[in-house]
């Protein structure tokens, strides 16, 4: 199940996705309210945990904006206002349930669990950007019709950058994100500029137009019609 964590609170939003990632579920964190619209606008999740509060785009205009779109992703409201109206607007724009600050981790639980019952919401499956279709659930790429042999770990990869296009995705975040292992000593750089490199020349190799872009000294980034 992977789930959306829109929380501009740092320790709050870390210890969330350990405490989710320990119970199995997969993560993502948007600090930010654009942040956060921009991956529910291009990701695929299973629920959101959004906080109300927050820089640029407030949790309700992200939420009203959700439901607008007819996107139907379950929302959790995380907010430390608890007074009736503020509850009463949450719902009235589409959450499907609401948690009070300072929360019971266990009753986050049971809480996501109860919504996971209610059937899996209309999220997008595919991911696209130019001539690129990246299958989310039958873990599929094709890229101008052609669909391209990839790994595991090269799935992955690019099923991150795609998630984060536009965005410049370091290799800080690929250690964190993509091989799972933040507390790593040994710097995982020459192995994910590898796997960048392999991947590249599958995704660009025949095909016009460059998708996968390094930026030099930053990390990389997905997006069309932009510097190689």
């Amino acid at each position: 199940m992977r789930i959306l964590v829109v929380e501009d609170e740092r320790k709050l939003a870390k210890a969330l996705k350990e405490g989710l990632e320990t119970d199995h579920y997969h993560v993502d964190i948007a600090q930010t309210g654009e942040e956060g619209f921009f991956l529910v606008e291009t990701g695929s999740f299973d629920l959101v945990l959004l906080d109300v509060t927050l820089p640029g785009r407030s949790g309700i205009e992200i939420l009203s904006a959700m439901r607008q779109k007819g996107l139907k992703t379950p929302v959790l409201i995380l907010t430390a206002r608890d007074a009736v109206e503020d509850r009463v607007r949450g719902l009235d724009a589409g959450a499907d349930d609401y948690l009070i600050k300072p929360f019971a981790f266990p009753e986050l639980l049971a809480r996501i669990r109860v919504l996971s019952r209610r059937g899996s919401p209309d999220v997008a499956s595919r991911l696209r950007v130019a001539d690129l279709e990246v299958d989310v659930v039958g873990r599929v790429v094709k890229r101008g019709g052609q669909v391209l042999d990839l790994t595991a770990r090269e799935f992955d990869l690019l099923e991150y950058l795609v998630r984060h296009q536009g965005h410049v995705v370091s290799r800080e975040m690929l250690t964190r994100e993509v091989w799972k292992e933040p507390a790593r000593h040994t710097p995982l750089d020459n192995v994910i500029d590898v796997h960048v490199a392999r991947l590249r020349g599958k995704v660009d190799e025949r095909f016009h137009g460059k998708l996968v872009h390094t930026v030099r000294g930053v990390g990389f980034v997905v997006r069309e019609d932009g510097p190689a």
